[in-house]
């Protein structure tokens, strides 16, 4: 396994940021998942080796997390949500910067600069200030810098924020390459549910700082619960309140569509039992498969 934790723990004075995450991460590229405060850019810092862990033990690269952090930062590229540019510094002297930060010649950093920015699409830019740089090609330097080493894994923090859906696609695609071409393996941190599900096999859902979810997504859209869409006339939250004692969960969308989430191990009956029970009339039954979202609102159990 190329990332393999146990019972990590960890808090911000009175505030538990990780408590008792386990996981097992192989090659590929992974999905880190979970709602603002979930611990997500704790758990990343913990794997780099900015943080250390008040409990538990991890290695990344079979390097340990707690004494090989050096080890761990020349062997991973990281892109990270926030701009790290230098100004008054070109896109190919910045790359190459880093290129040395991990333990790279000069000579070679240079030149490994040179062939990331144009596998970027930064090729014709590259000599240009990075202040005069627009938000999509900082984010391809961002992509760039991470790249110069030659990693053999890339921790990626929400790389299309602040991106328009042509430069979000783009990036997108580079991802993919990288992940499917380069061997390289990918840890994808981002809100945006629809780039996780487009680019990951696998993903980690965090709660609270713990694990929700975790493995394939084919199996996990079938884990705990089955999804069925409904549209109904009378009363929805007589009918809602009569699902939720019965274990399930019911999100009503702007457009009139009812999604419930049931148990796995109960009966589709059992809804048409509540409309019954509820006098309500159900106008359409659907069995769905389901999305990442509806994954993760079903695991987590947001809106």
């Amino acid at each position: 396994m190329a990332i393999e934790i146990e019972d990590i723990s960890f808090r911000y004075g009175r505030v538990v940021a990780l408590d008792g995450v386990t996981a097992r991460l192989g090659e590929g590229a992974v999905g880190l998942l979970g709602p603002n405060g979930a611990g997500k850019s704790t758990l990343l810092r913990i794997l780099l080796g900015f943080l250390a862990p008040e409990r538990g033990q991890g290695r990344v690269l079979d390097y340990d997390i707690r004494r090989q952090q050096a080890l761990i930062r020349r062997a991973v590229g990281y892109m990270p949500e926030g701009d790290c540019f230098i100004s008054g510094m070109d896109a190919v002297t910045f790359a190459s910067y880093f290129g040395e930060l991990a333990g790279m010649p000069r000579q070679e950093a240079m030149k490994r600069a040179h062939e990331v920015l144009f596998y970027v699409g930064l090729g014709e830019a590259r000599y240009r200030l990075l202040d005069t740089y627009s938000a999509g090609m900082k984010q391809r330097l961002k992509l760039a810098q991470a790249l110069v080493h030659d990693p053999k894994i890339l921790f990626l923090d929400e790389p299309t924020s602040n991106l328009d859906p042509t430069g979000r696609k783009e990036v997108l695609e580079l991802i993919r390459d990288i992940s499917t071409h380069k061997s390289i393996q990918v840890l994808l941190s981002s809100h945006i549910l629809d780039d996780i599900e487009s680019l990951c096999e696998t993903v980690v859902i965090l709660k609270q700082g713990k694990v929700a979810a975790e493995g394939r997504m084919a199996d996990l859209r079938a884990l705990d619960y089955s999804l069925y869409e409904v549209r109904v006339k009378g009363d929805p939250a007589a009918f809602r309140r009569d699902l939720e004692g019965l274990g399930g969960r019911v999100d009503e969308m702007e457009d009139g569509l009812i999604k419930i989430y049931m148990p796995e191990a109960g009966d589709r009956m059992d809804i048409f039992r509540a409309a019954d029970r509820t006098g309500v009339q159900l106008r359409s039954f659907v069995k769905s498969r389901t999305s990442l979202e509806d994954l993760f609102a079903g695991v987590v159990g947001v809106d």
